[in-house]
């Protein structure tokens, strides 16, 4: 394959429309497109579904993972001249609250583009090639990739005061894919319930009484010391075990970023 066409392709997907990826590229959209034509001719299938925005169709994902890989493999063997590699990670937003972000300092001179997303629902920017690596609950290796456990991160079910009915004490949610209060709950319906979609605000909203809701331990065993929050159910909690999934490639830099996620998540995660 044509790497021109390839990186064109790759703008398109990442930009969103022919228009975006030729401004990113400093060329016409005519000539996007006539690259883009000429690659999935290359294939024999077609690579981008035209909209608004322009997404990779499926057989295209395979291809947007690909060119990630040859442009980070290109960054390495280029030495990271000038601003470096450009590594895209998705991570959820308690590990990165926690744990996560005191990893990316163990890799210098590389570029990060974090994405924030719920352990659960990670996986899937690896599988359309967004992300080159992912904090992600999916133990199931996602194709091209390589997995392996981290740890488990433990969730206390808290609150501002003691609540007499759980059953009808409202409840703040992460957004609306955030499931771990549903599964300390049970199979009943939630209560009446308060979405903050930023880490810090939703810890927050807990200590203010706004409602109870699920804080990772390393947050909430200070509060639970200081007697500003107490346990809903005491003794119980919620682990969830995380993986790290990562391109199947040959990479220095994935290298280092991996054996830092491993020293961290030894240091900072329940076995």
């Amino acid at each position: 394959m044509d790497r021109v066409q390839l990186a064109t392709f790759q703008a398109v997907v990442e930009q969103g429309s022919f228009e975006a990826a030729a401004r990113a590229l400093h060329i016409t959209p005519s000539a996007v497109s006539q690259r883009i034509k000429a690659l999935e001719q290359t294939v024999g299938q077609v690579l981008v579904r035209r909209g608004r925005p322009c997404a990779a169709t499926n057989a295209g994902q395979a291809l947007v993972r690909f060119a990630g890989q040859v442009a980070l493999l290109e960054q390495e063997a280029l030495g990271q001249a000038r601003d470096g590699a450009r590594l895209s990670v998705v991570v959820n937003a308690d590990s990165l609250n926690t744990w996560f972000l005191p990893v990316l300092t163990a890799v210098p001179d590389v570029r990060f583009e974090l994405h924030v997303d719920d352990q659960d629902h990670s996986a899937e920017l690896l599988r359309t090639g967004q992300a080159m690596a992912a904090v992600t609950a999916d133990h199931v290796a996602v194709q091209g990739c390589r997995v392996e456990k981290l740890g488990v991160m433990r969730y206390l079910a808290v609150s501002a005061a003691p609540i007499a009915d759980l059953g009808t004490a409202p409840v703040v949610v992460y957004n609306r894919k955030d499931e771990l209060q549903q599964r300390f709950f049970g199979d009943r319906p939630l209560p009446p319930a308060h979405y903050v979609p930023a880490a810090a605000s939703f810890e927050e909203a807990i200590r203010q009484g706004l409602g109870w809701g699920m804080m990772p331990e390393q947050h909430a065993r200070p509060d639970l010391e200081a007697g500003r929050l107490v346990e809903v159910v005491p003794g119980r909690f919620l682990d969830v075990p995380l993986h790290w999934q990562r391109w199947k490639i040959e990479s220095a830099i994935l290298e280092t970023l991996t054996a830092a996620v491993r020293t961290a998540a030894v240091r900072l995660l329940r076995p």
